[in-house]
């Protein structure tokens, strides 16, 4: 799919919890296209096509491509994260260049597929969950691992989700109350034949990957969400 450039307007934005923004945007440059499972750059600065492309940030999109809306969430805990939470506001003016990543065009099987996430790893995942095309899976499995109740801010996706897909069985983690997302009770308790997908903090995706096939997973059965 091809890269573009969207001038895209904030509609608004959701805080809510400190330090945790979504954004809704709006392209004013046609309708944004990307797949389920993309992530797109950000740009705060304005764009001017006869210059280099200004500082930017990767995120997740976790809305469904038929959606005219975009959606992002991000927690403002760096220098470019915190710039956006200081200074964007409804109606600021931003800049998108997407879409990257295969997340969920890598060959995979729908039956019995495990996803795992920890934190705003889960926001890919949405993209996919809200989409008619969810509804090909079967008996799909997630495990949300959030450091508390309160960070779980997705319960409106995920009841979407449900309405799309029945099968889907979801299991939340609050890391205050249940510890830790576990990998190897994850493992034991999926299918042989599962297809796993692993998105959030990178320390966390090496070390579920390596579990993963150390427990005899073959590696082409693990997709992880990376692109910092």
């Amino acid at each position: 799919m091809q890269i573009k450039k969207y001038k895209s307007t904030i509609q608004h934005i959701d805080n809510p919890i400190q330090g945790v923004y979504t954004l809704t945007l709006k392209s004013a440059t046609g309708k944004f296209k990307y797949e389920p499972g993309h992530f797109l750059h950000l740009a705060i600065d304005d764009y001017d096509p006869s210059m280099a492309w200004p500082e930017s940030r990767c995120f997740s999109i976790q809305t469904s491509p038929a959606e005219e809306l975009l959606k992002i969430t991000y927690t403002a805990n760096g220098q470019f994260t915190s710039r956006m939470a200081a200074q964007l506001a409804v109606g600021h003016e931003v800049w998108l260049k997407m879409p990257y990543g295969e997340l969920f065009e890598q060959e995979h099987a729908r039956h019995n597929t495990v996803f795992i996430s920890g934190g705003t790893g889960i926001t890919p995942y949405l993209s996919l969950f809200t989409d008619a095309r969810f509804a090909d899976y079967t008996q799909p499995v997630l495990y949300a691992g959030f450091r508390s109740r309160s960070l779980n801010v997705y319960e409106a996706e995920l009841q979407r989700a449900q309405s799309i897909n029945p099968s889907i069985t979801i299991h939340p983690v609050y890391q205050d109350e249940q510890g830790i997302l576990n990998i190897n009770t994850i493992c034991r308790n999926s299918s042989a034949d599962s297809t796993f997908f692993i998105s959030g903090p990178p320390v966390m995706i090496k070390n579920f990957r390596a579990s993963l096939i150390a427990s005899g997973i073959p590696a082409d059965r693990v997709k992880t969400d990376e692109w910092e």
